[in-house]
């Protein structure tokens, strides 16, 4: 009981700020993106990216651009997961739009694993979104840019999006 009391509080924890020196306490990613186009036009290339990779079509010569289900917009917040197609982890995605300057469009994006025990994810939480965004093309677009360290995301330095 008390084990479960105390990995609670973590997780409470964990969900609070979701960082501690060093990197996150628990399996996730909080970055940051710029794009050179409408935050209309790139919340709809998320959404239709996500909708375009919900089958395992995706995963099939490795990597996991697959298994993602769009959930929700609600104002300039997308929701969504993604199932990891080895262990059928469940990764849940909270990605906010705000317009920025000259036409662009600034996305904070939120990864963050559902099994209260995962500290490492190789950069899975990282890829989860950045899959999304190089699916939709979204990294090709004028004044893209990407704000993301060890620090917010687990392992993001050693992440393989190919892989992951």
């Amino acid at each position: 009981m008390l084990f479960a009391v105390i990995m609670a509080a973590a997780v409470a924890s964990a969900t609070a700020s979701s960082m501690r020196i060093g990197g996150p306490l628990h399996a996730s990613c909080k970055a940051d993106w710029t794009f050179g186009m409408s935050c209309d036009d790139a919340m709809k290339a998320m959404v239709d990216q996500m909708n375009a990779w919900t089958g395992a079509d995706g995963c099939a010569d490795g990597g996991e651009k697959c298994w993602y289900e769009y959930k929700s917009t609600e104002g300039n917040v997308v929701k969504g997961i993604h199932i990891t197609p080895v262990h059928n982890y469940v990764d849940e995605m909270i990605l906010t739009f705000t317009d920025g300057d000259s036409g662009s469009c600034m996305m904070n994006g939120l990864s963050v694993s559902t099994i209260v025990y995962a500290h490492l994810d190789m950069g899975t939480n990282f890829c989860n979104m950045k899959n999304l965004i190089t699916g939709a093309g979204l990294d090709m677009t004028e004044g893209f840019s990407e704000t993301a360290s060890d620090d917010t995301c687990t392992q993001y330095s050693t992440a393989d999006c190919d892989k992951y």
